[in-house]
């Protein structure tokens, strides 16, 4: 703000305060504020780890992320609770109840959307669609073809959630399951071009939906170095654009706060993963200003 704009507000601001009793507050706009929590590969890890584990000793748990999401809640009601895929898999409470108890533990924590994740086909399509019963949220995938698939029409391309006048449309996308997952658990499921469909749905919700946040639920990788041109959430937060909020899974990436991406219009782009096994929550806070400017921050949280 330059100096004289700045004396012309405050003296507007010394009038108001002068007539019948009126404060500048009064007049003020209050700022927006959004918080998105997030997990990802949490792989059926219902308890925390033991004490004696080698790497996650006493990290992780259920009712510790429960806890940490009710508490954020408590501070700030706009809060969204996302997950980025691999639900399922990884300790006996999966064999034994085939992700009946990690469906019905995130309709208790009251996620709001997730998206799948190569492992959630383990127990066959047939097995993810015999549970969706027990998610009381949505799951979005849109470059996953259900089409003659008993998942046809119970996974939408996108969703859009409303918090506070604030508009935040979010979609999903699946890493290519040919190679990671036997054909006979998924069927005829068809895999479409991430980039493509990103740049799709990234327009759909910022022109056609008019959202002011847009995010991306993805399972396709933080970045391969081994094939750096291999699509990942760098490569796609790049070729891309209107994404604000990229959170990500599959690579089991640790990142302590998001990577801040330029996109194909040199605009921000945060690109975040907690990891694995729910021993981390991510959280990101955006920011709206009078004019539906934005600012964010983002930190990984302990379980």
């Amino acid at each position: 703000m330059d100096r004289r704009k700045f004396l012309h507000q405050t003296a507007a601001a010394a009038v108001l305060t002068s007539v019948g009793g009126l404060t500048l507050p009064s007049f003020t706009k209050k700022r927006k504020h959004i918080t998105i929590l997030h997990t990802n590969d949490t792989h059926s890890r219902i308890e925390p780890f033991e004490t004696s584990h080698h790497r996650y000793a006493n990290k992780g748990g259920v009712a510790r992320r429960a806890t940490l999401v009710e508490r954020i809640r408590t501070e700030n009601a706009n809060t969204l609770l996302l997950d980025a895929g691999d639900i399922f898999q990884g300790t006996p409470y999966f064999n034994y109840f085939g992700g009946e108890l990690e469906f019905k533990l995130m309709s208790m924590l009251k996620y709001d959307v997730a998206t799948i994740g190569n492992h959630d086909f383990d127990n066959s399509i047939e097995g993810l669609y015999k549970q969706l019963p027990n998610a009381n949220f949505d799951f979005v995938a849109a470059n996953y073809n259900f089409k003659n698939t008993v998942l046809d029409t119970h996974v939408k391309p996108y969703k859009i959630i409303l918090k506070d006048g604030v508009k935040i449309g979010i979609f999903g996308l699946g890493i290519q399951l040919e190679g990671l997952v036997d054909p006979k658990m998924y069927k005829e499921t068809k895999y479409l071009d991430p980039l493509e469909i990103a740049q799709d749905m990234s327009r759909i919700l910022k022109e056609d939906e008019q959202c002011d946040l847009i995010i991306c639920l993805s399972h396709l990788g933080y970045f391969y170095k081994r094939n750096p041109t291999k699509i990942s959430d760098l490569n796609l937060a790049k070729n891309t654009k209107n994404i604000d909020l990229i959170i990500g899974g599959h690579t089991h990436t640790f990142l302590p706060k998001p990577t801040i991406v330029r996109n194909s219009v040199d605009k921000n782009v945060l690109v975040n993963q907690v990891g694995a096994y729910g021993v981390n929550l991510g959280r990101v806070d955006f920011y709206f200003d009078e004019n539906n400017e934005k600012s964010s921050e983002g930190t990984m949280i302990l379980v």
